[in-house]
């Protein structure tokens, strides 16, 4: 039975002496309350149960066949559906032990009998208005809550973003000082190897010449060129001249490489290569790659399809390609046969990129933070947790693509970049 009045919360009398249940109501709807009325614990449980709108109060009697008033609040205040709404205890006068019993089972108040229907009211109204501020604050504080998860979210990604600029702009100012710092000793090297060899050349024609011509040589001459052993001298000579030519190419193509790495055109997007930025990331990573102690030298593999060039921030996409690839030599430091495949391919007019490693791979809850800012997996010192939220703030942000991951725990790890040709 169901009595309803404006106030869109009503009160749940639980009793089982109609005279009670009758004041009660009476007092209740004159005070301009709607109510309801279960006529023992049992019913009261089935009623909260169904779906609709929960009382806002309910006032408990202590004696009741079946389930008590005590059993009747232990349930409900152990119901994740009902904990929250306040119980009131009716008992009599003298019943200090139920009252007592009452409180501790978690009823805010009681009311004695013969029923007094101003103190009702009172103590009713006051736990509906306590209960209504409660519902208030909890708003209030969700809405608080929210509002600091999106102010610390800004805050971080401006952090993120800050920290990118000032890295990036550190890093590719060392880059660049030190590419151009490498090229014009180089370039002094590189550009005299070829005279070097025509003057060899021309040194080791005329000493054949004047073995061809005076074949015995005077005594000391004779013994200071079998103590040197021209001949010998003469081949090795080339050798190293060989030897001096292809490292000096080595390092200006090292040095073309940290020029291109280090490229700062963040205002305007340009027409690049990509296979260029990612062989220059692997050149500059090249000493990581090599053996170090029992692990053996790290396997590259490279599977790279027809690509045009890409509009894009090649110094950002760059550092991206850093990140990720480091990322995945640090997971396989520990694999007895470490691999690292990278590859690239063209579907529907965007670009695949995939970084691929067979190390140790990713849980669920490392998985779950992963782009999270200052979240890392590394040893303190050797990861600031920033590179791939700076990342995917690059490819998503900077470029409109996606950064995606795949990973399974001891079976490696895949990441994905997708980016549009234009």
């Amino acid at each position: 039975m169901s009595i309803l009045s404006q106030d869109s919360s009503f009160i749940l009398i639980v009793d089982d002496n109609p005279t009670n249940l009758a004041v009660l109501a009476k007092i209740l709807t004159d005070g301009g309350l709607s109510i309801c009325i279960a006529e023992d614990g049992q019913s009261a449980l089935e009623l909260l149960e169904e779906d609709g709108e929960l009382p806002g109060l309910i006032i408990l009697d202590v004696k009741m066949p079946g389930i008590d008033g005590f059993e009747t609040c232990h349930r409900l205040k152990n119901n994740p559906k009902t904990y929250h709404i306040p119980v009131i205890f009716m008992t009599a006068a003298a019943d200090i032990a139920s009252k007592v019993k009452g409180l501790s089972l978690g009823a805010v108040d009681y009311i004695t009998k013969p029923f007094e229907g101003e103190e009702v009211l009172a103590r009713v109204r006051i736990h509906l208005q306590i209960q209504q501020l409660t519902k208030k604050q909890q708003q209030w504080n969700q809405q608080l809550e929210q509002k600091l998860a999106e102010h610390t979210e800004a805050l971080q990604k401006t952090q993120v973003q800050l920290v990118q600029k000032e890295k990036f702009a550190a890093m590719g100012e060392l880059v660049a000082g030190v590419a151009h710092e490498i090229n014009n000793p180089i370039t002094c090297i590189a550009s005299n190897i070829a005279p070097a060899y025509g003057y060899v050349k021309d040194l080791i024609d005329i000493i054949q010449l004047y073995q061809q011509y005076y074949p015995q040589p005077v005594t000391e001459i004779q013994a200071a060129l079998e103590e040197l052993d021209i001949d010998f001298a003469s081949d090795d000579l080339f050798k190293i001249l060989d030897s001096m030519k292809l490292s000096s190419k080595r390092i200006t193509d090292i040095s073309v490489s940290l020029r291109n790495f280090s490229r700062s055109d963040t205002s305007t997007k340009i027409a690049v290569d990509l296979h260029e930025g990612l062989d220059s990331t692997l050149l500059i990573l090249r000493h990581r790659l090599k053996a170090l102690g029992t692990r053996p030298a790290i396997e590259v593999l490279k599977q790279y399809g027809e690509l045009p060039t890409v509009h894009c921030y090649p110094g950002l996409l760059n550092q991206v390609f850093m990140n990720v690839i480091a990322n995945a030599i640090d997971a396989v430091e520990e694999v007895k046969q470490p691999q690292i495949c990278i590859s690239t391919k063209i579907v529907d007019l965007q670009v695949f990129i995939t970084v691929a490693d067979n190390g140790i791979g990713m849980n669920e809850e490392m998985m779950h933070k992963l782009f999270q800012p200052l979240f890392t997996t590394k040893p303190l010192g050797k990861g600031t947790g920033l590179g791939l939220s700076i990342s995917r703030q690059i490819i998503e942000e900077k470029h409109h693509g996606q950064l995606k991951f795949n990973s399974e725990f001891a079976q490696g790890s895949e990441f994905l970049i997708i980016l549009p040709i234009s």
